[in-house]
């Protein structure tokens, strides 16, 4: 599982994430993670961007 650190939040994002997650019964990590994977949803990698992709990533294929 790869972990990233982002740091410089514009100001009253972490309060908007903790409102969120109370929201969603959630902790802030989860709701920032599904923010994040709803927002990359849209993007579709191409071939090459699978080919190109360490042998050991976790990547689900769809049928």
């Amino acid at each position: 599982m790869e972990q990233i650190l982002i740091r410089n939040l514009p100001e009253g994002t972490k309060a908007i994430l903790r409102q969120r997650a109370a929201e969603h019964d959630s902790s802030i990590e989860a709701e920032a993670r599904a923010i994040l994977a709803a927002g990359l949803a849209v993007d579709t990698p191409t071939l090459v961007d699978l080919i190109s992709m360490r042998a050991d990533a976790d990547v689900d294929f769809e049928p």
